[in-house]
C-alpha cells in the first residue's frame, strides 16, 4: 500500500501536467489534480477495505494501535510501519530510477518550530476528523471516505506551501532517504517526532470527548429499567 501510494502522487503529476499539458500552477490543471486525487483517495479507502485493515500511512494505524491492546500495538511497531517505511523507500526508488529529475518531494519552507507546529495540527485535525467519522458513520462508506477525501485533501492545500501538508511520515521518508535527508534534525522532528505526538494527543483528546456521551447512554438505560419493570409489574 505505501509503496502503491508514493507512485500515485508521481503518477497523477505526469498524467496532469506532461499527458494533458497543464501548466504548474494553471487553475484548470489544479483542479484537475485535485479531483484526480480526490478519486485516488477512493481508491485506497477501497483496497484498504478490501485488504481488511491495510494503510499506507503510519499513523493511521498507530491510532487504532493505541486504542487496541498491548499485542496490537506491539506489532504495529515492530511489523507494520516498518513494512510501510520500507514500501515507501523502494517505491521513491523506482520513482527516481523510472522519471529521472521528477522532484525532492517535500520540502520544509518555515523553521523547525513553525514546520513542526504545522504538521501536528494538520495530522492532529485529521486524526480527530477520521475518529468521529469511524464513529459516527461507520457504516457509510462513500459518505465517509467523501468527507475524509476533502479533508485530508484541504489539509494538504493548508499547509502544501509550509511542510508540503504531508500527514505521511513514512512518504515523507520515502523521498528524505533518497535524498540522504532522512537521519537530519529538521525530518525527525517535522515529520516524525510532531505528527506521532499530534496523533496520540488526538485520540487522547478525542477519547475524552466521547466519554460523556456513552455515561449519557448508560445513564439513559439505568433510567428506564425501572419503567420497564415496573410496567410489567403493573
Amino acid at each position: 500500500m505505501s509503496f502503491m501510494w508514493v507512485w500515485s502522487s508521481v503518477v497523477i503529476k505526469v498524467f496532469v501536467h506532461r499527458m494533458l499539458g497543464y501548466g504548474a500552477h494553471q487553475v484548470k490543471g489544479e483542479v484537475v489534480r485535485y479531483a484526480v486525487s480526490i478519486l485516488n483517495m477512493f481508491f485506497f479507502a477501497f483496497m484498504a477495505k478490501v485488504t481488511k485493515g491495510g494503510a499506507y500511512n503510519p499513523l493511521t494505524v498507530l491510532s487504532a494501535a493505541v486504542s487496541g491492546d498491548f499485542s496490537d500495538f506491539l506489532f504495529t511497531l515492530g511489523a507494520r510501519i516498518p513494512a510501510q517505511v520500507v514500501g515507501s523507500v523502494y517505491g521513491v526508488r523506482l520513482i527516481l530510477h523510472t522519471f529521472p529529475g521528477i522532484g525532492r518531494g517535500p520540502r520544509l519552507n518555515v523553521d523547525i518550530a513553525k514546520g513542526a507546529f504545522t504538521e501536528g495540527f494538520l495530522t492532529f485535525a485529521i486524526v480527530i476528523i477520521s475518529l468521529g467519522l469511524a464513529r459516527k458513520i461507520s457504516a457509510s462508506f462513500f459518505m465517509k471516505t467523501w468527507i475524509s477525501s476533502v479533508s485530508k485533501l484541504a489539509l494538504h492545500i493548508l499547509g502544501s506551501d509550509l511542510t508540503g501538508g504531508c500527514m505521511n511520515p513514512a512518504s515523507v521518508m520515502g523521498w528524505a532517504f533518497a535524498n540522504g535527508e532522512h537521519i537530519t534534525k529538521e525530518h525527525l522532528i517535522v515529520y516524525w517526532l510532531a505528527p506521532v505526538e499530534a496523533t496520540l494527543t488526538a485520540v487522547w483528546v478525542f477519547g475524552i470527548l466521547v466519554r460523556p456521551k456513552k455515561n449519557e447512554a448508560s445513564a439513559v438505560k439505568r433510567d428506564e429499567t425501572p419503567q420497564m419493570k415496573s410496567g410489567k409489574s403493573d
